[in-house]
């Protein structure tokens, strides 16, 4: 390809990235999915025609309560779509508004205030008529204690609102997730509105060491069989689950029992999103999918773990990420300092006897399987000074001499570039 031009999610925009002109790109897309002529009346048929349920409607007819579940900013869920129509829907089967709430999904995150909370929402309309709240992982008082899992012992304790309400509905959007296999259904419940012993429990490195822990693989993956039971443990739950494309449309959206309809939005997105590559490169250039993801360092590092696959061991993995709000939390940054002082061996050796993760320190042992592969290199305009330090990792400035010292170091000139990061999940198929 030469010296083409290609775009790279960044922020909410895309960065250039001029390739040399040795170079030998491959560039690695999800299959394009065909856009909903009619997102809203997609969005009417979901709760109209279920899956492994009765209609919304039907569903609602003599509740007391509603609880609904929406993910944090983290997230580009189209909540603007389907927030209001499902709100009217409950309000026409009797549902009165004030016993409507909507819970911030945040897990250990932080929360989502003010303006954001509205960008979040989506709707004016929404948050003039039911109440939106947080989430808050820390709040003991705020949480019910329903046991432990039976096939590993994990402690379940989740949000009250949401355990004490009559009707349970889970929001969010169905996308490769470098843990849990796919996000969305019953991810939304645990760990996004779990107590802190429980998501710091998925957390651990029982859970994150697993080889069946991976993206777009839910068959024998520890953390899914445990978010599954703790779903049987709470009872009823409903979900609307979103599919999106490259352009942040919606393509799909499904409605129902939680777990079916879950499944049925991996169905339709899976084939399109896991795609397979001839070969394995010495150069793999991807992004942190823009904003929201790449607001964080933290978040970066699932653009760092999804294309693994392709990474030649000892190759170079660059990757563009914003960072527009910085290097993320206190915890983490105390975890990198840990990481940079110990070294990945000893860091890991202080991990895997805990059975409870301490705060935000699983998203830098997940840093660990990239720099056991190969080198990484990251650029930011969001990061200065010692927070560029604590990354671990290199930073660069120039994204076109990066690829051109990556090619004379191995002397491959082949580059894979994947413009949509870890949305999208490269499968070495020889």
């Amino acid at each position: 390809m030469g010296a083409d031009e290609l775009r790279i999610s960044y922020g909410r925009g895309h960065i250039s990235l001029a390739l040399p002109a040795a170079a030998r790109a491959t560039v690695i897309r999800k299959r394009v999915l065909p856009k909903l002529a009619d997102p809203a009346g997609a969005i009417a048929s979901a709760f109209a025609r279920p899956v492994g349920s009765a209609p919304l409607a039907e569903l609602a007819r003599g509740r007391r309560s509603v609880c609904i579940l929406i993910c944090d900013i983290t997230r580009p869920v189209p909540n603007r779509l389907f927030l209001r129509p499902m709100v009217e829907t409950l309000t026409a089967s009797g549902v009165p508004s004030d016993r409507i709430s909507i819970l911030v999904a945040t897990g250990l995150h932080r929360p989502n205030l003010g303006d954001e909370l509205a960008e979040l929402v989506g709707d004016p309309w929404v948050l003039e008529r039911v109440r939106v709240e947080n989430h808050y992982a820390r709040e003991e008082r705020d949480h019910v204690d329903l046991g432990r899992t039976r096939t590993r012992g994990t402690p379940v304790k989740l949000d009250r609102r949401f355990v004490e309400a009559d009707f349970r509905i889970a929001t969010g959007l169905v996308e490769p997730h470098f843990m849990a296999g796919w996000s969305g259904g019953r991810k939304v419940v645990a760990p996004g509105v779990a107590h802190h012993e429980t998501i710091r429990t998925f957390h651990s490195a029982r859970f994150m060491e697993d080889p069946l822990a991976v993206q777009c693989n839910l068959v024998g993956n520890p953390l899914h069989e445990e978010q599954l039971e703790i779903v049987r443990m709470l009872g009823d739950i409903y979900a609307l689950n979103a599919v999106m494309d490259e352009d942040r449309d919606l393509v799909c959206a499904t409605f129902g029992e939680i777990v079916a309809s879950h499944q049925a939005a991996v169905d339709f997105v899976a084939e399109a999103t896991n795609v397979p590559v001839p070969r394995r490169f010495s150069t793999v250039v991807t992004s942190s999918a823009g904003d929201p993801l790449d607001k964080t360092y933290y978040q970066t590092v699932k653009g760092m773990v999804t294309p693994l696959d392709i990474l030649e061991p000892g190759g170079t993995l660059i990757i563009a990420s914003e960072c527009s709000e910085g290097f993320g939390s206190a915890e983490f940054r105390q975890a990198q300092a840990r990481l940079l002082e110990l070294g990945p061996e000893r860091f890991l050796a202080t991990l895997t006897a805990k059975s409870l993760a301490e705060v935000d320190e699983w998203q830098t042992e997940m840093q660990l399987k990239p720099m056991r592969v190969g080198r990484i290199e990251l650029h930011t305009t969001g990061l200065m000074g010692d927070d560029r330090r604590l990354t671990g990792v290199e930073t660069i400035d120039d994204l076109t001499l990066a690829v051109e010292r990556s090619i004379a170091r191995s002397g491959d000139p082949h580059v894979a570039v994947i413009p949509e990061g870890p949305y999208v999940v490269p499968r070495y198929a020889p």
